[in-house]
C-alpha cells in the first residue's frame, strides 16, 4: 500500500445572491455549498504553458508544499439522501453510507493518499463518512478539510455570507476534528475568501492551530492573487484549490504561475467538468429544473445552447481517448497531470468502477509531441457559457480586505 510522507510537520497533540427570492435563494445557497465550490466557490491555453509543460512520469508522487501525495486524490462531497443511511452527490447519484465508506477505503487500498472534504458538505455528513472510513487507515493519508462558510456549528444550518472570523475558525476546526475522528487535519483550506476579514487574521488563526498540532498545513480555495501572497507571507501555503480542467483553463493565466513561483501545490476540483469530460454527456442531455438535485441545472455552460457548442471539446477528448486506448475521463485527468508536476486532481464519484478508472489515469503519459498537439486541440475550442451561476462565480477571485 502506498503511504503518504509528511514533512516539516508540527508535533501532534496525540488526541486519538440578491436577485433570487428567499426560498429559492436558500435552496441555491444549500446547493452551491454542496459543490466543491460551496456557496462562494464558488484564456485560452497559454503559449508559455504549452512550452514549459513537459511530460512527467505521472505515477510519481506529487508535492503540495511539503506534503507528498499520489497524483490523483478523491473528493468526498455528499449530502443526506432521501432515506436513512443514504447519501447523495451533487449530481443526483445516491449511495448508501456504508458503500461510501467502502469506496473511500477502496481508494486508499489502491494507493490514493489525498482525501478531500469540508464541513459544509452535508453540512457535516461528508466529514462524518470520511471519519468512519479512515479508522485504521489515518496514517496512510493526507486529509483535507475546509472552513469558511457561515455554518451554524451546532445545527449545520447555512446562513448568509461567509464567516472566517478567527474565533469561528477555531470552533469550526474543533467540530471537523470530532467528525473526522482524528487529532489533526493535514491540509486545512479557507473555502472562500471572506471579504470582511483580513487574510492576515485568517492565517494567524490557522497558525495558532498549527502550533497546537491540530492543523499541519494551510491552503486557500478560489482566492485573489494578492490574497495568496499575503497569506503565504504569514503562514506558507501548501496548496491552492481551484476549479481547473480542459473545460475551464482560467488558472493557467495567473494562478498556476504564482503557485510555481512560490512553491505552492495546486489541487484541481471539478477536474472532469461536472461530468462533461467523461463521455456520458451529449448535446441532448438535460439536467432538469431542480438544482437541489443536480447543480448543473443552474450552470450556464451546461445550458442547452452552450452545451451544443461545447461538444466540440468532447469530440477532442473522445478522439484522443481512442488514440491512447483509454476512457475519456482518464484522458482528461492525464491531461491535467501533464500540465504541471504540482497539480493533483480530486475527482469524486459514487461508483467503484469510475474510482478505479480515475486512479489508473495516473499511469497515462504523453510524449512531448503528443502533449503539444493535444494542448493545441484543447486551446482551439472556445467554451460557451460561464463556469458557475453568477452569484456563485462572484465569490471566486476575491481579495481579502487590508489589515488595519
Amino acid at each position: 500500500m502506498t503511504k503518504s510522507h509528511r514533512t516539516n510537520q508540527s508535533p501532534s497533540n496525540n488526541r486519538s445572491p440578491s436577485n433570487i427570492d428567499n426560498p429559492q435563494r436558500r435552496q441555491f445557497l444549500a446547493s452551491a455549498a454542496f459543490l466543491g465550490v460551496a456557496p462562494w466557490l464558488l484564456s485560452s491555453l497559454g503559449e508559455a504553458a504549452a512550452q514549459t509543460a513537459s511530460p512527467q512520469p505521472a505515477s510519481q508522487r506529487r508535492k503540495l508544499g511539503a506534503l507528498e501525495v499520489f497524483p490523483v486524490g478523491l473528493g468526498c462531497q455528499w449530502k443526506p439522501g432521501q432515506g436513512d443511511g443514504t447519501a447523495q452527490d451533487y449530481f443526483g447519484s445516491r449511495i448508501d453510507r456504508s458503500a461510501a465508506v467502502a469506496l473511500i477505503r477502496r481508494a486508499v487500498d489502491q494507493g490514493v493518499t489525498l482525501i478531500d472534504t469540508a464541513e459544509v458538505y452535508g453540512p457535516f455528513l461528508s466529514e462524518e463518512i470520511v471519519g468512519d472510513a479512515l479508522q485504521g487507515l489515518r496514517e496512510t493519508v493526507v486529509l483535507e478539510s475546509k472552513f469558511g462558510f457561515n455554518v451554524d456549528l451546532e445545527t449545520g444550518k447555512i446562513g448568509e455570507g461567509l464567516n472566517s472570523r478567527p474565533e469561528h475558525i477555531k470552533r469550526a476546526v474543533e467540530g471537523s476534528l470530532r467528525r473526522l475522528r482524528t487529532d489533526r487535519i493535514d491540509l486545512l483550506y479557507q473555502h472562500r475568501v471572506d471579504p470582511r476579514v483580513p487574510i492576515e487574521d485568517v492565517a494567524g488563526a490557522v497558525k495558532d492551530l498549527v502550533a497546537e498540532g491540530k492543523v499541519l498545513h494551510f491552503g486557500l480555495s478560489e482566492p485573489g492573487l494578492e490574497t495568496i501572497r499575503r497569506a503565504h507571507a504569514v503562514l506558507p501555503l501548501a496548496a491552492i484549490q481551484n476549479e481547473y480542467s480542459m473545460v475551464w483553463r482560467g488558472p493557467e493565466a495567473d494562478v498556476l504561475p504564482l503557485c510555481e513561483e512560490l512553491g505552492i501545490g495546486f489541487v484541481s476540483w471539478a477536474p472532469l467538468g461536472y461530468g462533461f469530460l467523461t463521455g456520458t454527456i451529449t448535446a441532448e442531455t438535460r439536467f432538469g429544473d431542480d438544482p437541489g438535485r443536480d447543480f448543473r441545472a443552474w450552470v450556464p455552460r451546461m445550458a442547452e445552447d452552450a452545451l451544443a457548442a461545447n461538444m466540440a471539446l468532447v469530440d477532442v477528448v473522445r478522439t484522443w481517448a481512442q488514440r491512447k486506448e483509454v476512457k475519456p475521463a482518464q484522458l482528461a485527468l492525464a491531461w491535467l497531470l501533464a500540465q504541471k508536476p504540482f497539480i493533483v486532481p480530486i475527482p469524486g464519484t459514487t461508483k467503484a468502477a469510475h474510482l478505479d478508472e480515475n486512479i489508473a489515469a495516473a499511469a497515462i503519459t504523453f510524449t512531448g509531441d503528443e502533449l503539444h498537439e493535444l494542448n493545441a486541440a484543447v486551446a482551439a475550442v472556445k467554451i460557451e457559457g460561464a463556469r458557475l451561476p453568477l452569484p456563485v462565480l462572484a465569490m471566486s477571485g476575491v481579495e481579502a480586505p487590508p489589515k488595519a
